[in-house]
């Protein structure tokens, strides 16, 4: 069997891909991968054998120019559907499947409708998909009335949206192929039967649609060694606190971070600080702070006394499966949602805003440092599954036969 899987986003889009091309291996299917072709990607993706078959541009230098996009949004929309039909239409040919996450992938869905290979939609949070029981997360385009709280207006207005941003590139290239025009995208992009790939305990499906397939989280074990240096650090005394932004736009995480380190401080605790994206470093030369580039962070997250992080949906279960508090900083897109769920869910604490202060950042430790907060992220670490690549990776295969 031969697999495709596409994405255009972040780490946080391209590990969850990457873990279900490892389960897809194992089982002894042909698997490729469609993203953005940054470096990191590439050598995620050759970690587990697997070629990262290019997809427009690196997405790097674009999310870390910190320019607001919102004025390009339809221009970028019709660069995404002309650059993944394009990669899939090419990559595609003799596949058995192919899925799809990330932005909008309506050119994933063109190029599988073309090829006339079977296609399945994957979002990794419940607000992408439609229900009554929760509003949709926020798009470019006409913006949700000011208290409104009825779940259908705001997703016929999202509809509207998604529309304007795709329908038209969609259709002109639909129209070059001597296809039919689609009136809405949402329901050609998402299918009747969507996936989520995300954990149950986390992030709940409220159950209507009953039609959406939760099959947990994709995971890809890592088993590397921490680094020497980092490894001896962290033995040098108690737990320190874990501060990372992924890829975060370079000036918030920038300004973010040495107010994270100042409270962690304060609070007395030595800190881990990852580069990230913004290619953060140490804000002296104290020996109570490390930076740190990539590493494995399911090992590290078991060793650190708290994470603070942005709120991408990967290092949100991370850390919950190592049964370690979290501090979530949010900013754009499904990182509010990941914060509300840990604040809920009592295994950490919602920063309240975009733009932490020291006296914010305090307040909001006290809580994620508390034994308490410890206690119930370990108690909720051994609820989080861990077989969620196995079960689609085992849909796709059945799917297929």
């Amino acid at each position: 069997m031969r697999v495709l899987l596409t994405t255009i986003g972040s780490r946080g889009d391209v590990q969850p891909m990457a873990a279900l091309a490892a389960r897809l291996r194992e089982r002894g299917a042909e698997v490729l991968v469609c993203a953005p072709p940054d470096a990191e990607f590439a050598d995620l993706l050759a970690g587990i054998g697997v070629a990262l078959v290019p997809l427009g541009r690196p997405l790097r230098p674009v999310v870390s120019a910190d320019v607001p996009q919102a004025h390009r949004a339809r221009r970028f929309a019709a660069e995404l559907v002309a650059d993944q039909l394009a990669a899939v239409a090419g990559a595609g040919g003799g596949c058995d499947a192919i899925a799809a996450t990330g932005l909008p992938p309506a050119g994933a869905r063109l190029a599988a409708e073309r090829l006339g290979v079977r296609y399945e939609f994957v979002s990794f949070i419940p607000g992408v998909l439609p229900s009554p029981h929760h509003a949709p997360l926020p798009r470019p385009g006409k913006p949700f009335p000011e208290g409104e709280s009825d779940n259908r207006v705001l997703w016929e207005i999202d509809r509207e949206n998604l529309d304007a941003l795709y329908e038209g590139p969609l259709n002109e290239h639909r129209a070059a192929l001597g296809l039919p025009p689609v009136g809405d995208v949402r329901e050609y992009v998402y299918t009747g039967r969507p996936w989520l790939a995300a954990d149950p305990v986390l992030a709940p499906w409220p159950g209507s649609p009953a039609d959406v397939v939760q099959t947990g989280a994709w995971l890809l074990p890592d088993e590397r060694p921490l680094p020497a240096d980092l490894e001896a650090f962290l033995d040098a005394g108690e737990p320190p606190v874990y501060i990372g932004f992924g890829s975060m736009p370079w000036q918030t995480a920038k300004e973010a971070a040495p107010v994270a380190v100042e409270a962690v401080r304060a609070h007395g605790r030595r800190a881990v600080v990852s580069k990230g994206w913004a290619d953060l470093g140490l804000v002296d030369d104290g020996n109570d702070c490390f930076a740190i580039g990539e590493a494995n962070h399911q090992r590290l997250f078991a060793r650190v006394a708290a994470v603070v992080h942005h709120g991408g949906a990967g290092t949100t279960t991370t850390a919950a499966a190592a049964g370690t508090p979290q501090l979530v900083v949010p900013q754009i897109a499904d990182q509010p949602y990941w914060a509300g769920r840990v604040a809920a869910l009592g295994i950490g604490a919602a920063h309240d805003g975009p733009a932490p202060t020291f006296a914010s950042f305090s307040a909001a430790l006290e809580t994620v440092l508390d034994p308490q907060a410890r206690a119930r992220a370990e108690a909720v670490a051994a609820e989080v599954r861990t077989d969620g690549a196995d079960a689609a990776a085992d849909m796709l295969l059945e799917g297929s036969r």
